[in-house]
């Protein structure tokens, strides 16, 4: 099942050892400015806009290894951001005092006002794209502001369908407990049958009422949990990837029906993840999420949550409607019927029982 909010916590931790063993973060020291192609230096009737972000490998020698391009732009201009990106300085990242090779992403934004105008980041600093930041803003406060960052908890309940080729399967009625930031209990119910699937951190377990058995999740299981606490509103709002070198920036406009078009901005992920998100023009309510995952023979797949029923919950507009679409066509639905925040929920209702018995209650809040 898709969740549709998820929180991130921000923990740090340091150790001092008697021997003053250290870690430090990889600093840079000098970032060129790419140079703009020359048939487009002088183009006094060029109108464009757009960003290149890379992947750049900071070796523990002090030396740029690979830079891969995430994504370019054209006109030559992705060639020199390259170029550019090679002739960083900087400090290598250490842990326990000796150096260390990472890598990063760098996001540089290019905009032609009577003149070309470059803006880059450094990985370790936030970047800026004033007209991505004002339109997320822009949603955060109509969703509820500082009243969203309250939320601890969530109990909710309604129904799950699967959609095959346009047809509904039966649906499953649930009831979904959340325990941000990253554990999750999930019970279904059919005709009688429970399954049930929780997740907590790395780790998680099922259960199925039908041959009352429990077993671990597989790791495809746990990283579509852990996609999903990447992809969802939460992630974007709460800005946990803005303190791991993530970027914000803006994409345009995409046609969203009938004489309706949407505002885009794309987070790109320290590691190159990338999710898009689509903002009404009209009243700048969040209204998409857009999203690429692997398959184990290498085929792409495009995601996509579309929002909808904004419905006001303890003073935060929740979306109760969740339809998701994978290469185009939809293949389910999650209505909510219920939702509450910040309820208390004993911790051990994610603990993985020892016998199956202990599951054939529901669970009540």
């Amino acid at each position: 099942m898709k969740k549709i909010i998820t929180m991130f916590a921000i923990l740090f931790s340091f150790s001092i050892g008697i021997f003053a063993q250290s870690d430090s973060s990889l600093k840079i020291t000098f970032q060129p400015t790419p140079e703009i192609p020359e048939k487009l230096k002088n183009n006094g009737t060029f109108s464009f806009q757009g960003t290149i972000t890379l992947r750049v490998e900071f070796m523990s020698d002090g030396l740029i290894g690979k830079v891969f391009p995430v994504n370019g732009l054209p006109y030559g201009l992705t060639e020199k951001t390259v170029e550019a990106a090679k002739k960083i300085k900087f400090e290598p990242e250490t842990k326990a005092n000796n150096p260390i090779t990472v890598n990063k992403i760098i996001t540089y934004f290019y905009n032609w006002d009577d003149g070309w105008k470059v803006g880059q980041n450094k990985w370790n600093t936030l970047f800026t794209d004033e007209k991505a930041e004002t339109i997320v803003k822009t949603a955060y406060q109509k969703i509820g502001g500082d009243r969203f960052l309250q939320i601890q908890t969530q109990v909710s309940s309604g129904f799950f369908t699967i959609i095959v080729e346009g047809a509904n399967q039966l649906p499953s009625s649930f009831i979904d407990v959340i325990a941000f930031p990253d554990k999750e209990r999930t019970e279904f119910k059919q005709q009688g049958n429970k399954v049930i699937q929780t997740n907590s951190g790395d780790k998680g377990w099922v259960y199925d009422g039908a041959t009352m058995v429990i077993r671990e999740q597989g790791q495809n299981e746990i990283d579509n949990f852990k996609r999903g606490l990447r992809t969802g509103l939460d992630a974007l709002f709460r800005g946990k990837w803005r303190n791991q070198g993530g970027t914000l920036t803006y994409v345009g406009k995409r046609e969203a029906g009938l004489g309706k078009r949407n505002e885009v901005v794309k987070l790109t992920y320290s590691d190159g993840f990338i999710v898009e998100y689509e903002f009404s023009q009209s009243d700048g309510m969040p209204m998409k999420s857009i999203y690429k995952k692997n398959e184990d023979d290498g085929t792409e797949i495009k995601e996509e949550d579309r929002f909808a029923q904004f419905v006001e919950v303890q003073g935060v507009l929740v979306p109760f409607i969740l339809d998701h679409f994978t290469n185009g066509k939809q293949t389910s639905r999650v209505n909510y019927e219920k939702i509450e925040f910040n309820k208390n929920i004993p911790s051990s209702i994610f603990d993985k029982p020892s016998d199956p018995k202990q599951l054939k209650k529901d669970l009540k809040f």
